[in-house]
């Protein structure tokens, strides 16, 4: 027996915001004060940085729990399950539904409810609970369900990472252009296939790190409201992936028993291009080894970060086709892996 994802789905907003949407904003400083560089200058360091091109924002009617909801459905269809056999949905987001120009988020009830009642599920032995774990919170959600199927409380779970990071940005500041909304789910169950989950690793560091990410006030003074938008301070976040991700992969894939070499693909959460690459390169350092070769496939260039999204999508997107040059095959031993608020790292090593 195994615990394997048995189906997928995705749900990538349609509406697209370009770099160049950006030249026209007012970008400020943390202090208010006005940045001495041309929007133009300022999006194509971003842009080099990043490796951003674009990113996806959900319609102006559309919620949260809309997006996770769709992307559930299409999981239960690639599992081919009745969706009444689900034991637990369990749905990783950090800010709940926040309306279109909205001040407050709205959590009760919980996402994972109100997915459970968009799907139309009758069984009230179905729980729904949702996980605020930062961006590593949808793989933090694949470990609980395998811990419930390892455990025997559970059979199969429905697992979503789902957000809409456009709706809590400051758009005076600079980072706003890294976010995007997306919606990515899975079915997790006990089979009698080979593989599946080998092995996991968790951590949260929180005695100096905790508040990295946060949530803060706008970047611009004459907005008197107290309306708060995700903050970050970038420069620590790299500094702490760089020095704390590789050495949780390791540990990860040494409990796995699985050699580096015969890892092919690292599904590592969509960031920041540069400092993904660097993370990734890192590992294989570790190893006295040269980063493979399209080892890392990467969404972000038109994606943008969606957060909890961003590990889900690009699973199901390269499971479907849809990243170019990259497929997962039958037998294949991959590694998913993020990075966020909290600080919370976590990986794990899967055999397809």
């Amino acid at each position: 027996m195994a615990i394997k994802i048995t189906g997928t789905g995705s749900y990538i907003p349609n509406t697209i915001e370009k770099n160049e949407d950006f030249y026209n904003h007012q970008f400020l400083n943390a202090d208010g004060s006005s940045i001495n560089s041309p929007n133009e200058i300022i999006v194509e360091k971003f842009k080099a940085i990043t490796g951003i091109q674009e990113r996806r924002y959900i319609e102006d009617n559309l919620l949260n729990s809309d997006i996770a909801f769709f992307a559930a459905q299409k999981a239960i269809e690639s599992a081919k399950i009745d969706k009444e056999s689900i034991d637990y949905i369990i749905v990783a987001h950090n800010y709940g539904d926040v309306k279109y120009n909205a001040e407050q988020s709205d959590t009760v009830p919980s996402i994972a409810s109100r997915v459970k009642h968009l799907l139309q599920i009758k069984n009230p032995k179905c729980v729904g609970y949702d996980l605020l774990f930062g961006c590593p919170g949808w793989i933090e959600g694949v470990i609980q369900a395998n811990a419930f199927i390892a455990s025997g409380i559970a059979k199969r779970c429905l697992v979503i990472g789902s957000e809409t990071l456009s709706r809590v940005i400051d758009k005076y500041d600079r980072d706003s252009m890294i976010y995007s909304d997306g919606a990515g789910a899975v079915i997790v169950e006990e089979t009698h296939e080979e593989g599946g989950i080998l092995a996991h690793e968790s951590a949260t560091y929180a005695l100096d790190e905790a508040h990295f990410i946060y949530f803060g006030e706008t970047n611009n003074p004459e907005i008197t409201d107290k309306r708060r938008y995700i903050k970050m301070y970038g420069r620590k976040i790299y500094e702490f992936a760089l020095s704390n991700v590789p050495k949780a992969l390791k540990a990860c894939l040494d409990k796995s028993g699985v050699s580096i070499t015969d890892v092919k693909k690292i599904l590592i959460h969509q960031a920041n291009e540069k400092m993904d690459e660097a993370i990734i390169k890192r590992f294989y350092k570790l190893h006295q080894m040269e980063m493979p070769e399209g080892i890392m496939p990467m969404t972000i260039n038109r994606l943008g970060n969606s957060s909890v999204a961003t590990v889900p999508t690009l699973f199901d997107m390269i499971l479907k086709g849809q990243v170019k040059d990259q497929e997962i095959n039958k037998g294949d031993i991959i590694m998913f892996a993020s990075v966020g608020a909290g600080m919370n790292i976590n990986a794990i090593v899967y055999k397809y």
